[in-house]
């Protein structure tokens, strides 16, 4: 019997994947859960894993091509009945997740946060319709009403193909007025709803359009193509400054017992745990501490409401050589020193291998951005919606300060914290600023490691 494998669900909102690149061809024989191809989707890269044991007799999606989830993409023939024509109608045998094999599309900066969801009607009747996060992507660089799209995909959706249509045809021409005598056929602007059950959405014509200006190219120049990961950072990027609201607030913290303890510890914790003792985790240790203090930091805007989050997850932003991707230390409350650095050091070596899952990239509720970690003294930091805020950790320096009416020379960092306005005062992020102050600040001989 031939086995439909169809486009998996690869993370929650994801509605549409890319075959990036076929890892079989049409005679293989394959074994279940060997992988087949490799699949790219504005939050994830994966491999998709056969579900049966037997040959392939028909590929069905090209490599490049993007379809919606649940889409027909490669025949099995099970083993044991090679030489049957793969049926028109057949059960539908869902394909498996497994963990990624390749980098993973984070949200922005940002990429632990999940795609931009958005609904709108084709008429005040009609069913209420939801776009994928490539599809806006894609109309928003364009200028395409999606309201006014004709979908292909099932139910009518509309699929990047159908956008790309459209743009391939020189663009969406002016809607025409609908005459009295006719029919309704008023078309509604998209209805905002929230982002990650969060921070709430625009419509598509509300936000801005990237730049589709014709730029002239010099003989010499070079093109470098805009990758998935790239539009989808640029996409969240444009998603967080125009909903967001950012105020902008640091403080300089002397961290000269932090560096002094740190660096009497480290060999003894290099020898006993295996892994390097750096200052991040101190960091985050503090940042945790002071959201226990100031609950409201732990937040996020939904729209008519502010969602307080119980939970106390960790993003931390990690650079590759081509993107920047955001995991999540989960229930960071509950760890220790220890507890954070190993959960660093994991996240840090499966991100830069690409081996993260889809669960490793969600449930963030704070951000804590190492930017002093490639020598930056001073940043601003884009809020990784729908968080309400994030921290930049700036390089350790020393510098002369004045104490006692005496200089001295002392390690000093700067921290930096962008904050939604809309949920956040300065009042409140200044005292919690000043709580990770004193806590960095008391680190010493008693402050425990496990």
């Amino acid at each position: 019997m031939a086995t439909k494998v169809l486009m998996p669900q690869l993370g929650e909102s994801v509605t549409e994947g890319t075959i990036s690149k076929w890892l079989v061809n049409v005679g293989d024989t394959v074994k279940k859960y060997d992988s087949l191809a490799e699949v790219t989707t504005d939050k994830v890269n994966a491999e998709v894993p056969s579900t049966v044991s037997g040959r392939i007799t028909e590929i069905v999606v090209p490599e490049g091509e993007t379809v919606e989830i649940g889409t027909l993409i490669l025949y099995i023939e099970e083993s044991g009945e090679v030489g049957a024509d793969a049926p028109a109608s057949t059960q539908e045998a869902p394909v498996q997740q497994q963990p990624v094999s390749a980098p993973l599309q984070p949200s922005a900066a940002l990429a632990a946060s999940q795609p931009a969801q958005q609904k709108a009607s084709t008429n005040q009747d009609g069913p209420k319709q939801r776009y994928s996060p490539a599809v806006m992507a894609l109309s928003q660089e364009h200028g395409i009403d999606l309201s006014r799209v004709v979908g292909t995909g099932a139910q009518g959706r509309v699929t990047r193909k159908d956008v790309q249509a459209i743009i391939d045809a020189g663009g969406q021409k002016a809607a025409a007025p609908v005459a009295q005598n006719t029919a309704p056929a008023a078309v509604s602007q998209p209805e905002p709803t929230p982002v990650a059950a969060a921070a709430t959405a625009t419509s598509v014509s509300s936000v801005p359009a990237t730049s589709s200006v014709d730029i002239s190219v010099a003989s010499g120049d070079q093109i470098i193509p805009v990758t998935p990961i790239r539009k989808t950072i640029a996409s969240r990027m444009i998603q967080s400054k125009h909903e967001a609201p950012h105020a902008w607030t640091m403080v300089e913290v002397d961290v000269t017992n932090l560096v002094n303890f740190r660096n009497q510890a480290k060999d003894e914790f290099k020898r006993k745990e295996g892994l390097n003792l750096t200052f991040l985790p101190f960091f985050i240790k503090a940042v945790v501490e002071s959201l226990k203090e100031y609950p409201m930091i732990n937040s996020t805007w939904a729209g008519d409401k502010i969602i307080v989050k119980k939970d106390i997850n960790i993003s931390i932003a990690v650079a590759t050589e081509d993107a920047l991707y955001v995991p999540v230390i989960k229930h960071a409350d509950q760890k220790s020193v220890l507890g954070i650095a190993k959960s660093v050091d994991d996240l840090a070596a499966r991100t830069r291998a690409g081996k993260l899952t889809m669960d490793d990239m969600t449930g963030g509720t704070f951000t804590v951005n190492n930017t002093g970690s490639f020598g930056s003294v001073l940043s601003q930091p884009i809020i990784n919606a729908p968080q309400a805020a994030i921290l930049s950790v700036e390089s350790i320096v020393k510098r002369p300060v004045v104490i006692n009416d005496m200089i001295a020379v002392r390690s000093m960092v700067n921290l930096c914290m962008s904050l939604d306005h809309r949920v956040l005062d300065g009042l409140i992020c200044g005292r919690f600023l000043q709580s990770v102050k004193q806590k960095l600040e008391n680190v010493g001989p008693e402050t425990k490691l496990y």
